[in-house]
Parts: structure tokens; sequence; C-alpha cells
């Protein structure tokens, strides 16, 4: 049987030079930006939250809500997704249409007055070995329960992008190796960016503890 190999990641960052002031220059940011930087701040947002799971699910509602004082916009924004399919264009695209429409409903733009501006920054995610290899699913409810939630960033999140697949390691595992497509199709049903890591961790197990019971 093949063994499966945790992999926990590390993000490295790098600021591009770019901030927003206002809603509308942060509108015309996320047009230009690079797409590594739309990838870090939707995406990797849950690598840097282990352990919430706020109302506003990436940078930009966060920003939006608290810095910039617009509520409206920054719940806008969190309905914002990369669950699904989508791609990091389709994200994009999906924000800009989100901002364009709320200035021209409001008729206003909201200006940093106390907060801060927003910083766009990219980063890229390397793979690190946690020493954890498993051949079947007890060993990986074991080691599910103690890796770093860094782990299961690298092995759902980040594998569904990287691969473009649409499926995470561990369900592509589970159903070619343990042979438990039950199982597979029951994480690959869990909407992964509705919880923090530690959320999704509690859930996994639980399914997995299920399917060994």
């Amino acid at each position: 049987m093949k063994e499966f190999n945790f992999m926990g990641c590390i993000e490295i960052k790098e600021l591009l030079g770019k901030k927003a002031n206002d809603e509308q220059k942060l509108l015309e940011l996320i047009e230009d930006v690079p797409i590594d930087s739309i990838y870090y701040h939707t995406h990797s947002y849950f690598l840097r939250h282990f352990y919430i799971s706020g109302p506003y699910t990436n940078d930009f509602a966060n920003w939006a809500a608290i810095q910039a004082r617009d509520r409206v916009l920054g719940e806008k924004l969190a309905f914002v997704s990369p669950s699904g399919n989508k791609t990091l264009e389709d994200i994009r695209a999906e924000l800009i249409d989100v901002i364009d429409h709320h200035i021209s409903v409001s008729r206003s733009v909201n200006f940093v007055t106390r907060g801060q501006p927003f910083y766009f920054m990219k980063s890229r995610i390397i793979e690190v070995p946690t020493g954890l290899v498993v051949s079947d699913i007890k060993e990986f409810t074991a080691a599910l329960r103690e890796v770093d939630a860094s782990a299961i960033y690298n092995h759902v999140f980040e594998a569904r992008l990287r691969d473009r697949l649409g499926r995470s390691d561990f369900s592509i595992w589970i159903e070619d190796v343990v042979g438990s497509k039950g199982l597979a199709e029951k994480i690959e049903t869990l909407d992964s960016y509705m919880y923090s890591l530690e959320a999704l961790r509690g859930r996994l197990l639980d399914l997995c503890e299920k399917e060994i019971s």
C-alpha cells in the first residue's frame, strides 16, 4: 500500500510596494496586481488563521469593514470565496465586480482616515516534511490529530489549486489507496472555506473516526 507522507508548508511573503487608501484605489490595484497577490489575500488567508473563522474570510473584506469602516462592502466581499472550481482569475473578476457595483450604487468612496492602508502582498508556498508517514486509515487518523495545521492547509487548500484536480490529497489517497470512496466523497463535500484550519481538522477527524468505527 502506498504510504501517505504528511507535508506541512511555510509561506514566503513579499510586499509589492502598492497600497490603497480608499475603495477606488483598491479596485484599481486588484485589477493590476500579479495573480499571486490575489492568492495571498484570499486562499492563503486561511493559512494565517489557524483558529479564527470570522465573518470576513479574506483580507479585502477585513480591510473594507475594519479599516475603511465600510461594513456593507466588507460583508459583500466576504461572500467572495475561493471554494468550488474557481480559478484565481475568477476570484479577481468577482472582487472587481463586487467593489465596482458597490461604488456605483452607493455613489461614494470610503477613505481610510484613522485606519491602515491596504498593503498588497504576494507569497509562495514551500512544502516542509513533518516526519509523519502513514499506511492505513487508523494511522492516518492518529497523525491527523497531531500534525501541524499547515499540513492540513497544504493537503486540502493548496493541493486543490496546485494539481488543478479540485480535490484534496487526503481524499485522493483515501479513495485510490485505502479504497474508501465513501469517506473520500464525504471529505470532498466539506466546504473547507467555512472553517478555520483547526475547526476543519475537527471535522476531518469526526469523519475518519466514524469510518474506523
